[in-house]
């Protein structure tokens, strides 16, 4: 017969492992920067001087495209966005809001980006898009936000 203290002490172990193990919440730059997918985002996010802003109170909901939809962006236009630090930051703005938007709170209409055009966000069954991008991963849960991963590289409206 176990007595009720061992179950109790193997209780505790099994919390004390699973905390071991689960990261401890973190602003959304730290939270994504965790992310393997999304080394490209993270990348430029430092270049643009933006780790700063991710860090931020907030709350801010962003959109972070994936290794993959960097991939699909023409090269000449990666290269022109690296040798333009405010372009770069524009860009990299139109995928950050203002405000803790959930997948389960997406309502049809424009949201303000930081960089100060607006996206569209729609919700279709259980797909919620952003623009012309699909959510992959949804409700990435930061301290100051939240975070939705994105299949495409979102370019904000020429001006």
């Amino acid at each position: 017969m176990i007595r009720r203290t061992s179950l109790i002490a193997l209780a505790a172990c099994a919390l004390l492992a699973a905390c071991a193990t689960t990261p401890a919440p973190a602003p959304l730059a730290d939270t994504l920067a965790r992310d393997p997918q999304l080394s490209t985002f993270n990348r430029l996010v430092a270049q643009a001087g933006l780790v700063d802003e991710l860090r931020a109170a907030g709350p801010l909901t962003v959109f972070a495209p994936t290794d993959e939809a960097f991939k699909a962006v023409p090269a000449k236009t990666l290269e022109a966005l690296a040798a333009d630090p405010a372009q770069l930051k524009a860009v990299l703005g139109y995928h950050v809001i203002d405000g803790r938007v959930a997948a389960a709170d997406v309502k049809p209409g424009a949201a303000k980006t930081h960089q100060g055009a607006t996206l569209a966000l729609a919700k279709t069954g259980g797909f919620v898009t952003v623009d012309d991008a699909v959510v992959q991963q949804a409700d990435i849960v930061a301290t100051n936000g939240v975070a939705h991963v994105v299949d495409r590289v979102l370019m904000p409206p020429k001006k």
